[in-house]
């Protein structure tokens, strides 16, 4: 018997990016553990990926090509070989591109993170095409633009600190589920004698686990960072030293708190005075004994109306009470632009053809049910008659699920899905191709949680006639004529391309000792804004920005009530009464892992958790079968009782795949396409709802 241990890499949406080993027996993997010498995985997989040969394995992988047989959305498949699949798919997308090659439409997202399965040749392959560009805004495009306001790029704490900190805050997020590694950090950091706080809507299971819990209601995280901002300032818990050379617009945001009262800020977050105080004291008196404060923002936070002046608004915290003096203190988002990406010669968006008369159209990823339902416009372009999907299950995951499907199910929209399985999607596709999961491939990745480059080298070969990503879109560049030898790099040849090892922090760099090492570290300083250094236009942290301003926004924080709240809809909250938010299970990630039938058997079915009065009001019990509703579309599931949601607060846990759901829905037949403030992303938490017993 011959035995491998193969350096791998997770590379799924989660921050974490776990180094993996894969031990190989006679071609067949056995296991796949953490690398227990990778700092940040420690060895430790969360349960989703410990079981990730139950998926590579699943009697259910898609492992030929197909061609559609029945009706769009009734699955119905027939086997046919490459060549053939090949040959329809480039035969209608010329005839396409004939007439106008913006009719074609990539839809993708993060099935993978990695850089060669994800956007490299798929990209080019899109750009010499002239195919319209998507925006990729579906997870964590507002928070991005209002952290890249305030410090200049996505980037901030390395997650190794927060061991050190004495106080973290976690905000709008559940990192047991979430962000494994990083609350093994803040346990740590507890067992040391740090106070830890969860600022959610909904009692996660970090929150039981934290000191203090802090139940606002969704979409107000703006107002309580305005809140928090106003009694810093008034009970001068402040680093002034740090303000007064490493920050821009001090005076001006004293003066836009001043009417931020711990009153006023606990009507709108629906909490109590007492808690806001609470928390501002604690995070200004513990900075001022000089002790390390963290924030850990997630994306949670971003998912509502104001979501991107939410996330500027608590970025601007740790600035003024000098936090990122200290390694451990700070706040982290994302790591992602603190990786160094070689994302123009990667994707090569010279390719895309320059016409006049047809200008570049792009379709944002969080409106494509009502864009797959447009018809040609001056305004718009042409139709969308050819989708090509990969990394993503939109059926399942985009918002406003009725109209996704609905523009799915048009019989002249030809649709193509690269996939593992029979998703909710590829129930609507004309042809599927098999793609391979992660231990079959080459492939290198960043991570948007920690400072390590990880190699994900293939460890067993690929099954039936799965191919990579990567090479899926060699053969449709060579079945629509193109001849550039761009399209003839290998994945290795891509994956040494990745990143700027001109650059200060990649200097290290190199794909031949990456692959045999696993993982290198990013070259950054233990306490990147110490002394200021911030990569915005005035080198400072800007609580006033001239951009935000020649942007059209606020150039100073301010609170942007939800689209749809009780104080902010009240028309509507009379109707649907109820806010609701679907976070992630713990055991899925977004619908991943919802296939994988001990994962699922753990969940269970698909639930809705109430609160006792809510239920008590509608007569509802706990176990009940309930109906969940609101003008956009319907659902039913199982409600679960509990006082881990606030009052007027139901939780959807998600994302289930629909043919697995009693109904054949998730919680996305309620959520809105409606946009964020900034970033045009995805309004998910910012939902009303009513519930009645089924």
């Amino acid at each position: 018997m011959t035995t491998q241990v193969i350096r791998a890499a997770c590379p799924h949406d989660c921050p974490d990016t776990c180094a993996m080993l894969v031990t190989v027996e006679d071609g067949v993997a056995t296991s796949v553990k953490g690398d227990p010498d990778h700092p940040n995985t420690a060895g430790v997989l969360c349960t989703k990926v410990a079981r990730y040969l139950e998926r590579t394995y699943h009697p259910e992988r898609l492992l030929y090509p197909l061609k559609r047989t029945g009706k769009k959305g009734e699955g119905k498949f027939q086997r046919v070989s490459w060549e053939e699949a090949l040959r329809l798919i480039s035969s209608r997308l010329r005839a396409i591109a004939d007439r106008d090659p913006r009719a074609i439409l990539p839809y993708s997202y993060a099935g993978t993170m990695g850089v060669v399965q994800g956007e490299s040749m798929a990209m080019r392959f899109f750009n010499r095409l002239g195919a319209s560009q998507l925006e990729r805004t579906i997870c964590s495009a507002a928070g991005g633009i209002g952290i890249k306001y305030t410090l200049g790029a996505k980037m901030g704490m390395d997650t190794e600190q927060y061991e050190n900190s004495k106080l973290i805050l976690l905000w709008g997020g559940n990192p047991i589920a979430s962000n494994l590694h990083l609350w093994m950090r803040a346990q740590e950091a507890k067992r040391r004698g740090a106070v830890l706080i969860a600022i959610d809507p909904y009692r996660s299971l970090t929150a039981e686990k934290c000191d203090h819990h802090i139940p606002l209601l969704p979409g107000t995280d703006a107002a309580l960072a305005l809140g928090m901002m106003h009694l810093l300032i008034q009970h001068d818990l402040l680093d002034h030293d740090y303000i007064e050379n490493y920050t821009l617009g001090y005076d001006q945001l004293k003066h836009r708190v001043a009417e931020w009262t711990p009153e006023k800020t606990a009507q709108i977050c629906g909490i109590s005075a007492a808690q806001v105080e609470m928390l501002a004291c604690l995070y200004g008196e513990t900075a001022q004994r000089g002790d390390p404060v963290a924030i850990r923002v997630n994306y949670g936070v971003q998912r509502a109306h104001g979501g991107g002046m939410a996330v500027r608004n608590i970025a601007c915290l740790p600035a003024l009470v000098g936090a990122w003096r200290h390694p451990a203190g700070g706040i982290l988002i994302s790591s992602g632009e603190t990786y160094p990406k070689n994302e123009q010669p990667l994707q090569r968006p010279d390719l895309m053809p320059q016409d006049v008369a047809r200008p570049q159209r792009t379709i944002n990823m969080s409106t494509i049910g009502d864009d797959l339902l447009r018809p040609a416009s001056p305004s718009f372009g042409p139709a969308i008659e050819a989708l090509v999907v990969y990394n993503s299950n939109p059926v399942a995951v985009a918002p406003e699920s009725a109209k996704v499907e609905s523009g799915f199910a048009r019989e002249d929209l030809f649709t193509v899905v690269l996939e593992h399985f029979q998703t909710d999607t590829v129930d609507y596709a004309d042809i599927v191709l098999p793609a391979t999961t992660q231990l079959e491939h080459t492939d290198i990745h960043a991570s948007y949680g920690h400072l390590y480059i990880v190699a994900n080298n293939p460890a067993i070969a690929p099954l039936g006639e799965a191919k990579p990503n990567s090479e899926i879109f060699r053969l449709l560049a060579a079945s629509m004529g193109f001849d550039d030898p761009l399209f003839k790099e290998s994945d290795d040849d891509i994956a040494a391309q990745a990143f700027d090892a001109t650059h200060p922090h990649a200097r290290q760099f190199d794909w031949t000792q990456l692959k045999h090492d696993g993982w290198m570290k990013l070259d950054v300083p233990d306490a990147p804004f110490a002394h200021g250094g911030f990569p915005t236009p005035s080198g400072k942290c800007e609580f006033y920005s001239e951009r935000m301003k020649s942007d059209g926004f606020d150039p100073l924080p301010t609170y942007l009530p939800p689209y749809e709240s009780i104080a902010s809809a009240p028309e509507l909250a009379a109707k649907y009464p109820l806010a609701m938010i679907s976070p992630p299970q713990r055991n899925f990630l977004n619908t991943t892992f919802v296939n994988v039938k001990s994962l699922r058997d753990t969940e269970g079915e698909p639930y809705l958790e109430m609160h006792p009065s809510d239920a008590n009001s509608r007569s509802i019990a706990d176990g009940d079968m309930v109906r969940i509703f609101n003008d956009r579309g319907t659902l039913l599931a199982k409600a679960h009782v509990t006082t881990n949601t606030r009052e007027g607060l139901v939780v959807a846990l998600s994302i289930w795949w629909k043919k697995l759901a009693s109904d054949g829905k998730n919680a996305n037949e309620l959520t809105s396409q409606r946009l964020t403030d900034m970033g045009r992303a995805p309004t998910f938490y910012d939902v009303l709802v009513q519930v009645e017993k089924a």
